[in-house]
């Protein structure tokens, strides 16, 4: 008969709450699989770096592609393509500053995302078509395969949310 975990510990007359991590040390196998299991649910997939199809509100139509990236420690977005043949030429004529009278497929429209959390918060976010700039936070859903982004004035409870799906590079 093969001794139990119990009737190991209780012969070393080890503390109740050191038997969990002391059962890892005698079996090596599990306690390698219980931190790879850890460290999975922190991979990649759930990181907002990458391309992303932006939807139209009123189409509910695939607009264009954003690739998000790092830079200096924060993220931004930039039009990488605009899949409507017509608007591709389409220029940010209503946008202020740097921006202005910039071609859109190419324009920085997302910036100064920092990680807080689970979510990122304190960016910019641009909208080309009115040239408004809002304040912006972004969070990734189901695994990595959404991005709710959040353009709002103020306070993040006034606004508006898009969510954007990941595209497979």
């Amino acid at each position: 008969m093969t001794p139990q975990w119990n009737d190991y510990n209780k012969r070393r007359k080890i503390p109740g709450f050191w038997r969990l991590p002391h059962m890892f040390l005698r079996k090596p196998a599990l306690g390698a699989g219980l931190l790879s299991l850890c460290l999975s649910s922190f991979s990649l997939a759930a990181s907002p770096l990458g391309l992303w199809k932006t939807i139209d509100d009123s189409t509910g139509k695939a607009k264009s592609y954003v690739t998000i990236f790092e830079e200096n420690g924060k993220l931004s977005g930039k039009v990488t393509q605009i899949l409507d043949p017509a608007k591709q030429d389409s220029i940010c004529d209503q946008c202020q500053g740097d921006l202005k009278d910039q071609k859109v497929q190419g324009m920085t429209i997302l910036w100064g995302m920092k990680k807080q959390g689970s979510k990122y918060d304190d960016g910019k976010i641009v909208d080309p078509e009115s040239g408004k700039v809002y304040s912006a936070n972004m969070k990734v859903l189901e695994n990595g395969s959404k991005l709710e982004v959040r353009g709002y004035i103020g306070f993040a409870l006034i606004g508006r949310s898009q969510t954007w799906e990941r595209v497979e590079e």
